[in-house]
């Protein structure tokens, strides 16, 4: 069995773990709070102290003049009447500031909070600026830069450091693109001029020795297998770069078909029984239609490969409008066979992964079948789940955003699939 892990393979890295949203702000808010509550406090207790000092050290106030001489105990008296209006006045003056001041400072700290969020959030905002541009840009367009203005503070050294490391991202993509495009015209030069040297040493004049012939077979199946092998890592490689030349709307329903179609023979041959009812016209898609195309032989291919003699492939296409995400086009491939482990079915969508032929009796396949339908997918914003069935059998599951529109086939769909 050819492919990968039953895993989601979504669009991007995104969408993948939200982060967590107003961490450093709460933690900034808190701080500005705590400071502000504690210098509130600190003033209090000195206001508290600076009043009880000065309601004790009051001093008396002169006697009242009343035109004739006081008497020793009536001077005696009013000084102790005076001393009491005054330390009173200033209890009063004392309970008046305190409970104005913690009236004011229970104002101040509910205001605190407010403001230190938004202080918080200023402070933050060239961060979040550089976070929001950081996941605008993707591996199709690591030619933009953040290009942060400013001071030169550590905001924007930070910005600056992410534009080197996108400048060096897109020089080892660029590499890779390039070493991509050589790579499939200089592999594919000696391999065709194998297969001319293999056929022009069978063309000779004179009878073949048999040795020499099934060598020669032997040697031009290998070379069919090193090219479709050639074939896999490129589609690979340029489905992971998101080379679309060919965009357009299709059914994936009808291109499901036109594999099962292209391999009847290959389906007799192994005794295998094939259900497809009612799936031509199902399921309106957009993309590549070469690389949708590819995805579909590859999960068919797959189900061939790695049946059993006799067994059975189930083909259903499913079209279902989600609320609020959208409608989505399912793929559903099953085919018979043993019971599987599913940790190691889990393990399928990575390149060169197999079950092994211990299970089907072949060692076909190149380990990059389901590998490349997870690319495909991946490509496509869609997802590639892969199940182990209870009675035995795997089933494949490839689901893609649809278009919205009915399920029907469009007007102009040609036997591929496209419009």
């Amino acid at each position: 069995m050819t492919g990968g892990p039953s895993r989601a393979v979504t669009g991007g890295p995104a969408a993948r773990l939200g982060p967590r949203r107003g961490t450093a702000r709460a933690r900034f808010t808190a701080l500005y709070v705590a400071l502000f509550l504690l210098s509130g406090t600190v003033l209090l207790v000195i206001a508290a102290v600076v009043a009880s000092r000065g309601s004790s050290t009051s001093e008396a106030a002169p006697g009242v003049d009343t035109g004739r001489p006081l008497t020793a105990a009536e001077a005696q008296g009013r000084v102790e009447r005076l001393e009491r209006e005054l330390a009173e006045a200033h209890g009063t003056r004392s309970r008046e500031i305190l409970t104005g001041s913690a009236i004011a400072f229970g104002i101040m700290a509910v205001a605190s909070v407010g403001l230190g969020w938004s202080v918080a959030g200023r402070v933050l905002r060239p961060l979040r600026t550089v976070t929001a541009a950081t996941r605008r840009i993707t591996a199709d367009s690591l030619h933009e830069r953040l290009a942060v203005g400013g001071p030169a503070d550590e905001v924007k050294d930070l910005a600056d450091t992410i534009d080197d490391l996108l400048g060096r991202l897109e020089s080892s993509f660029d590499a890779q693109r390039l070493f991509v495009a050589n790579a499939s015209h200089e592999l594919r030069t000696p391999l065709t001029t194998m297969r001319a040297s293999l056929d022009v040493a069978l063309a000779k004049p004179g009878p073949v020795p048999d040795s020499t012939a099934r060598l020669a077979a032997r040697i031009r199946t290998e070379l069919d297998q090193v090219e479709r092998l050639l074939e896999s890592f490129l589609v690979l490689a340029r489905t992971r770069h998101g080379e679309f030349t060919d965009s357009g709307a299709l059914v994936l329903g009808r291109v499901a078909r036109d594999a099962l179609t292209a391999r009847a023979a290959d389906i007799t041959a192994r005794g295998l029984t094939a259900h497809a009812d009612g799936i031509d016209g199902c399921g309106r898609v957009r993309g590549s239609r070469t690389l949708l195309r590819r995805l579909a032989d590859n999960v068919i291919d797959n189900a061939i490969t790695h049946n059993v003699p006799g067994g059975w492939i189930g083909v259903e296409v499913r079209a279902e409008d989600g609320e609020g995400t959208g409608s989505t086009v399912s793929l559903v491939v099953e085919s018979g066979g043993p019971v599987l482990d599913q940790r190691r079915v889990a393990d399928l969508a990575r390149p060169f992964r197999r079950l092994g032929a211990d299970r089907t009796g072949t060692g076909q396949g190149s380990g990059l079948g389901l590998s490349i339908v997870a690319a495909v997918a991946e490509a496509h914003r869609g997802t590639l789940d892969l199940h182990a069935r209870a009675d035995g059998g795997l089933r494949v599951t490839v689901t893609l955003p649809g278009t919205g529109e009915g399920a029907g086939e469009a007007p102009g769909t040609g036997r591929d699939g496209t419009r």
